[in-house]
């Protein structure tokens, strides 16, 4: 045998039997301060950095999700909307803050009839838009929750936009990704030279440098009543849109009680409606109603009984959850383990169902990041512009979209979410949390309808199969993809031998990738109030890490 294969395999006899065969790439980062997860490094390292001046996990995540607005155009900014599950260390509560906007008084109906839009709602252009919610969600998050000044969290936004940054491997294939939807503004801006930055290639975005410098100065009021209202006032009536001053200024984020579930032993939590982050509580009920299937979390019977889970849930998702505030929804119903009992008898451990339909539960009633700070408070943050680019419409001279989140009303009279004046869309971003005696878990995974099925499968991983976080959040995963239907995408590392049994129970497979970004991207952190043991994971499906807070000068 030739010498070098005797050494790689002393090295491997001298490893523990789980070190030899991890199934995932990274290690976590466990600290006893705090930690910042974010989908890139600088957004990271910024939030980092805001730990160790003495800022709390709000502040953080504020000032990482300012950077992931520069560095990651496509997938969020100050023109979208916020979700927060915020872990009070101290008073160990939890609190729920909804930021997502509601739509223009003129955006009706009507309105859109005018315009010869009768069938269905834009899906891009300066009629998909709803009032962002994200900096005023900043501040209702930071007058809270925040300890440092305002105008100190937004320092390397401002220096990264105005000084440029590298684009980075995964963001660079996804900025190449060109939308059609992009207006000429857009396109000169963000395409320079007609064509997206390379890996590697600097980035400048000037005009995000001054908009970030007018909030930082003068408050999240600049954006809805100041200067940059004026800018997306004139970049909506310049485009024939509907929103009015009002629109902006009356517009307020909300606090809410978040919505839980128990598995296995664990609390698991969601916020409520109008988001999607029901149907991962419904699921994960669902499950509950079998035992894990001792041949592993990537067997036959337990993907499929996860497939079929999801099915159901998103039946009840998609025809019951709207915003509240205007549609009553079957919250108790649907979360009742009951329910679910009753529901999961409709599961054939045998065969796919490709036409599931909604229950009747009773009627009682798009970037991703984590931070921990040393005191053991979590901030699970996501922020979004909704579609890829948003919806393309570039706000004049301040260098950020407005998303496109008004895609998701409908204008169908007789659904919960069809369109209605200043009313909340409904959203898919959802941030998760999970408990369980001394351990404490903020955690999320991207990317639209993908989030609840990825959150329960994060979630299963842990209690089922005792995976740590970088474990959990790296191992393979589906996609449920029609609802009815039978359409499944599915990461290559599942064994080929479960993939073709999946095929035979009449799973339509679409075969991914290794680490598919269509899976989402994913970030954790956990929270050991025994220990005061801090740790962090960054899926490895994105361009970031979780980095921990460096040491105070």
């Amino acid at each position: 045998m030739p010498i070098l294969w005797v050494v790689l395999a002393l090295a491997f006899s001298l490893l523990p039997a789980h070190a030899a065969d991890r199934s995932h790439a990274r290690s976590m980062v466990v600290s006893r301060d705090g930690i910042v997860a974010t989908s890139h490094t600088l957004a990271s390292q910024a939030g980092a950095e805001i730990l160790a001046r003495g800022g709390s996990a709000v502040d953080a995540a504020i000032a990482a999700n300012a950077v992931l607005g520069l560095v990651e155009p496509m997938m969020c900014g100050i023109g979208g909307d916020v979700f927060v599950l915020y872990w009070d260390a101290k008073t160990q509560k939890l609190y729920g803050l909804n930021g997502s906007g509601w739509s223009p008084q003129g955006l009706t109906q009507e309105f859109l009839a005018g315009q010869d839009i009768k069938d269905k709602m834009p899906q891009h252009g300066i009629h998909s838009t709803t009032v962002p919610g994200a900096v005023r969600g900043w501040e209702a998050a930071h007058k809270r929750f925040g300890k440092l000044p305002w105008k100190d969290l937004f320092g390397a936004t401002i220096h990264h936009a105005e000084q440029g940054f590298p684009v980075t491997e995964i963001i660079a294939g996804a900025w190449n990704s060109r939308v059609p939807r992009l207006e000429p503004g857009s396109e000169k801006l963000f395409f320079p030279g007609g064509k997206a930055p390379t890996e590697g290639e600097i980035f400048r975005n000037p005009d995000l440098g001054r908009a970030m410098r007018l909030i930082a100065e003068q408050g999240a009021g600049v954006f809805y009543e100041g200067e940059i209202a004026q800018a997306i006032l004139k970049t909506s009536h310049d485009r024939g849109g509907t929103f009015a001053a009002a629109d902006l200024a009356e517009w307020q984020p909300e606090w809410v009680e978040p919505l839980s579930t128990t598995y296995r032993g664990w609390t698991v939590s969601e916020l409520p409606p109008n988001g999607q982050g029901i149907a991962a509580l419904v699921m994960l009920n669902l499950m509950e109603q079998t035992k894990a299937s001792p041949a592993g979390p990537f067997s036959t019977p337990e993907v499929h009984k996860k497939i079929e889970a999801m099915k159901l849930a998103y039946a009840d998702l998609y025809a019951y959850v709207a915003d509240p505030k205007f549609q009553d929804v079957p919250v108790a119903g649907m979360l009742s383990k009951q329910y679910a009992a009753e529901r999961a008898k409709g599961i054939d451990p045998k065969k796919a169902n490709c036409e599931v339909k909604a229950g009747a539960p009773e009627w009682k009633d798009t970037t991703y990041l984590a931070v921990v700070d040393g005191e053991g408070n979590i901030a699970s943050w996501i922020e979004s512009v909704s579609g890829s680019w948003g919806s393309g419409v570039l706000v004049d001279g301040m260098g950020f979209h407005l998303h496109n989140r008004g895609g998701g009303f409908t204008l169908d009279d007789k659904h919960p979410s069809r369109l209605e004046p200043r009313k909340r869309p409904f959203h898919t971003i959802i941030p998760g949390f999970m408990t369980k005696g001394d351990q404490h878990i903020g955690f999320g995974i991207m990317s639209g309808p993908n989030q609840p099925q990825a959150h329960a499968q994060f979630a299963a991983n842990i209690a089922d199969y005792g995976m740590n976080l970088q474990e959990a959040l790296e191992a393979p995963r589906f996609r449920v993809t029609s609802v009815p239907g039978c359409k499944v995408s599915i990461e290559s590392r599942y064994d080929k031998d479960v993939l073709v049994r999946l095929n035979a129970m009449g799973h339509e497979l679409n075969l991914r990738g290794d680490h598919s970004t269509v899976m989402g991207r994913g970030n954790a952190v956990m929270h050991n109030s025994k220990t005061k043991v801090n740790s962090g994971a960054s899926d490895s499906r994105a361009d970031g890490f979780a980095i921990p807070e460096p040491l105070r000068p």
